[in-house]
């Protein structure tokens, strides 16, 4: 009785501790997604005079300064702070808001989008690291997937919300739109400051038993340490997920388009997207209990072609199905992928080594979006679309030796006691 009242208290006390990191991770989640341009941006870009392909290249090169520098912004962040790391990047955003909210010159443009990349780099593994390694000091990271369920799920659904404001304020003016953006992104950076410790890679190597002695001397080392065959074909799998997925959502707007939905129709389509994939995150969880990622991983990358391959009919009700009813699945496996991600790298190197493999999916993404769109360009919307589920189904089948023999992808070297690595 004494023991079952002890451990108890110790739940107690663990849940006690994950609360006092999330509350504030959860606001700076809304904060940091309340991002009114998001869902108009195209348009307003449009307004200021760029073509289609000019509007492609913008974005296709922020993709690709983020993940060129994931690297550098990665070992930063290990170096002066986790926390540093993404104020640093959100500051960096809202600047560059702002300065497209006031100018119009596509050559400011160009540096604009450059240096949103950068700050996006900033962000990207930094704040997934300080979550995880702040569970870490309380000993709560059993419950991490749970946590960035609800932190995905509040920031998508925060997404939606803002793109419904978003067409709604720039009935007034589109500095309003961008300004607001940019305050936004400033209000978030006030609460990180204000309520969210700092961490640095070597004060996450304290937090750890038995870490110290695997403490190696560069990311790179880290990098190569870790990187099981398993690890590798996951980052890759996972990559060309997101390679699927971001593409598909933005370019779902021409295909509807092109299949006789209005404008408003295609608005509030896209605005439900994102509210089902801020909501089954949830899920998450329960799958990784139930399912597990080695199964959940071609599950979505499946649902991703079956999508893509009814988008490919031409059928305007079809598509809009097929997008709400699969969207959401392959955000399910992000949650519980970063899971994995996050206990198989040190801690030391996690901001760095998670930066590395967001490149990967960076990269990745900017390809994805210039092969879908020149597809969709020389195919058509429906049948490109159709087309490019091929990409899934080939990560699908790079996935298939890890699903049937169970190779190991974690190191187990950031497991609390008590704990398997996957």
């Amino acid at each position: 009785m004494t023991g079952t009242t002890e451990a108890l208290g110790r739940s107690a006390a663990v849940d006690h501790a994950a609360r006092s990191v999330t509350r504030p991770f959860y606001i700076y989640a809304v904060l940091a997604n309340t991002l009114f341009q998001r869902g108009v941006f195209v348009l307003f870009l449009q307004q200021r005079g760029f073509s289609a392909g000019q509007v492609a290249l913008l974005q296709t090169l922020l993709y690709l300064v983020s993940g060129l520098a994931e690297l550098p912004t990665g070992v930063i962040a290990d170096r002066i702070g986790r926390r540093a790391g993404i104020v640093i990047g959100q500051l960096l955003i809202a600047g560059c808001l702002l300065g497209q909210g006031t100018f119009s010159n596509y050559w400011v443009f160009l540096a604009l989008f450059i240096g949103q990349g950068v700050g996006m780099a900033c962000v990207s593994g930094s704040d997934t690291a300080l979550l995880y390694d702040l569970l870490v000091r309380r000993g709560a990271t059993a419950d991490y997937v749970r946590i960035k369920s609800r932190f995905t799920m509040l920031g998508t659904v925060t997404s939606g919300a803002a793109i419904v404001l978003g067409g709604q304020l720039q009935q007034i003016s589109w500095g309003v739109v961008y300004a607001g953006s940019a305050a936004c992104l400033a209000l978030a950076v006030v609460v990180l400051m204000s309520r969210v410790p700092e961490i640095r890679g070597a004060d996450a190597v304290d937090e750890q038993d038995g870490a110290e002695e695997h403490g190696d001397a560069t990311a790179w080392r880290a990098m190569l340490r870790v990187a099981t065959p398993a690890l590798v074909t996951l980052v890759v799998v996972s990559g060309l997920m997101h390679a699927t997925l971001t593409p598909y959502i933005i370019f779902a707007q021409k295909t509807l388009s092109d299949q006789g939905a209005g404008t408003a129709l295609v608005s509030v389509v896209i605005s439900a997207g994102f509210f089902a994939g801020g909501l089954t995150p949830l899920l998450s969880d329960r799958a990784d209990r139930r399912i597990g990622y080695r199964v959940i991983v071609p599950v979505s990358l499946l649902t991703l072609a079956a999508a893509l391959g009814l988008s490919g009919l031409g059928l305007v009700w079809v598509t809009i199905a097929a997008f709400l009813a699969l969207v959401g699945i392959p955000e399910i496996t992000a949650v519980i992928v970063d899971n994995v991600f996050n206990e198989a790298v040190p801690s030391r190197h996690r901001a760095s080594l998670l930066s590395m493999i967001a490149f990967v999916e960076s990269a990745l993404i900017g390809i994805g979006y210039l092969v879908l769109g020149a597809l969709m360009d020389g195919l058509g919307s429906g049948v490109g679309m159709a087309t490019y589920a091929a990409v899934p189904l080939l990560a699908c089948l790079l996935w298939l030796p890890v699903l049937f023999r169970g190779a190991r992808v974690t190191t187990g070297i950031e497991k609390p006691a008590g704990q398997k690595a996957s």
